[in-house]
């Protein structure tokens, strides 16, 4: 694996892959920093998990609307759990529940919040909030706010990276090949979500039956109230496999397609 995956969630430049070059905040047909960045842990839980809220009334990007759906905080905790050992800030001797989870619990729900307000904006009223969200934990704010910090940021992109989804193919799912009669836009955009964020959890990844399977196997979890069955979605979460694919850096897109 290279040097440019080694570090989760570094922010990097979709073209250098130096980390903390490309802005968080990208319009919809830019989210390649989004995606790369994103790239990183196992197959399920890349960028983030959006829950709750009517799907309905996403808009994304080409509405102009923020997502109606959050990113899932205990979801986000579990990933930290995973990868938090690998920040320079994280000290071994803490306990991670007690110390670190409020941390990386509070940055996720309070960028759920915060609507377009990045994270200079959003810092002093982090700190305050700390205090009565820190419960039990033994860190100070100077010491909980790099992992709050981390958390908000990788919400940040888990929005930039969806809303980038959702506004392309709701200009686009119309004139698809694999559209099926009977089915909405609704319907199909848990499966480019899908496709998302499964390729963007594989920096190395190329499609494949074994991929495919496992994809399968984990659509009807991932398929919401989308009303499509895997034989249905599947050209739609390859479609947007295959998007993530030509924005990641380097020769991703390997399987031909």
């Amino acid at each position: 694996m290279s040097n440019r995956h080694s570090t989760p969630d570094a922010n990097r430049d979709p073209i250098s892959g130096a980390p903390g070059s490309h802005p968080v905040g990208v319009a919809a047909g830019g989210a390649a920093g989004a995606l790369a960045g994103a790239a990183v842990g196992s197959i399920f839980g890349p960028i983030g998990t959006l829950v709750g809220g009517s799907v309905g009334a996403v808009g994304g990007a080409a509405g102009g609307k923020a997502l109606a759906e959050q990113v899932d905080p205990t979801t986000e905790v579990e990933y930290w759990r995973e990868s938090a050992s690998g920040r320079d800030y994280y000290k071994a001797d803490r306990d991670f529940d007690r110390d670190y989870a409020p941390a990386y619990r509070l940055g996720t729900e309070f960028r759920n919040e915060a609507g377009a307000r990045d994270w200079t904006e959003a810092e002093s009223q982090l700190r305050e909030r700390w205090e009565r969200a820190r419960g039990e934990s033994s860190l100070d704010w100077t010491s909980a706010r790099p992992a709050v910090q981390d958390a908000y940021n990788r919400a940040d992109r888990t929005y930039a990276a969806y809303e980038d989804t959702d506004g392309h193919y709701s200009r686009t799912w119309e004139t698809s090949p694999y559209r099926s009669e009977g089915f909405g836009f609704d319907d199909y955009r848990p499966a480019y979500r899908y496709g998302t964020r499964a390729r963007a959890s594989r920096p190395d990844a190329a499609w494949s039956p074994e991929v495919e399977s496992e994809l399968e196997r984990g659509w009807t979890e991932a398929r919401g109230n989308s009303r499509l069955a895997w034989a249905e979605a599947r050209e739609a979460v390859r479609d947007a496999w295959h998007r993530v694919e030509e924005r990641l850096p380097g020769d991703a897109d390997r399987d031909g397609r």
